[in-house]
């Protein structure tokens, strides 16, 4: 009997120490910019190694945000114009392909799925086959694309970018998510006289929600973190993102630590935000199909 408890015992005990340890992982990284976007400029530099600040700053938030401040005697301008040029553009790029592909996802899948043709299977692997593809295989064709098309720089040429490199993988889940529907209850709405439309918009997209969300919490994600796509079609800051911006507090003397934890710190709200408000849609997606 004691070694049974023994064993719960410590099993339980290597359980929190896994969770407490993929937590510090996962957090730490967070925690220690958010440490450093509290840490005044002097203390960034020294020797002595600090888990929280000692002098609490906000001088980092107020550059970002529009305040000045003053380094060494000398007036330093706030980043707000860039940092804001940069936030609207991340915002517009990342929910702008993540509506357009949540909408084609959902049309097209079903299509793959409820109106097969000639070909369908081979179509639909190819398609989900170019998710294999490295992205800097076809950067330069692209990038060519963009010039002929005069979108380099835009907002239409980043989403349309976005949407043909994350629809692949929206189209697989949304296909999977139909695939599990039984058509029993478009059959039903068919005899009742319901069109096709209507009832893939009011009877089977509210039973495939979960898989929509989920679709559009990826793409927002993979949107939002892009690096390389902007950073070679976004060279101003009419299109350029917060991923681009950042690093460029980098400069060749100096390397504004505290500003960059604070821009990242910011940075993270809005994934969050949406995570969360779509994760709110979850549960009632589960059953809102179930009434129709």
């Amino acid at each position: 009997m004691r070694s049974q408890l023994a064993k719960i015992i410590i099993g339980r005990a290597g359980l929190t120490l896994a969770i407490l340890a993929l937590l510090a992982w996962s957090l730490g990284p967070v925690y220690w910019a958010l440490v450093t976007s509290l840490t005044p400029p002097t203390d960034l530099v020294s020797d002595s190694l600090h888990l929280w600040p000692q002098n609490l700053t906000l001088e980092h938030y107020g550059k970002l945000f529009g305040a000045t401040s003053l380094s060494q005697g000398n007036e330093v301008q706030s980043v707000w114009p860039q940092f804001s040029s940069a936030f609207v553009n991340s915002l517009v790029t990342a929910l702008g392909a993540t509506v357009l592909t949540v909408i084609i996802a959902a049309f097209g899948a079903y299509a793959f799925v409820r109106m097969p043709f000639p070909g369908t299977g081979i179509l639909f692997a190819i398609i989900v086959a170019t998710m294999a593809i490295p992205a800097y295989t076809v950067m330069i064709p692209l990038y060519r694309l963009m010039i002929t098309l005069n979108w380099i720089d835009t907002y239409t040429g980043i989403i349309l970018i976005y949407v043909s490199a994350f629809l692949p993988l929206a189209l697989w889940l949304m296909r999977s998510i139909y695939q599990s529907l039984s058509p029993s209850l478009e059959e039903a709405a068919f005899l009742d006289g319901a069109s096709r439309t209507y009832t893939f918009i009011h009877i089977v997209l509210p039973i495939a929600m979960p898989g929509l969300i989920a679709a559009a919490i990826l793409t927002f994600l993979n949107a939002w973190g892009q690096f390389m796509v902007p950073l070679v079609f976004s060279p101003t800051l009419a299109t350029k993102p917060l991923t681009v911006l950042i690093p460029e507090f980098v400069t060749r003397n100096y390397i504004d630590y505290g500003l960059m934890n604070a821009a990242g710190i910011i940075a993270i709200v809005p994934p969050v935000l949406i995570v969360v408000f779509l994760n709110r849609f979850l549960v009632s997606g589960l059953t809102a199909g179930a009434t129709k």
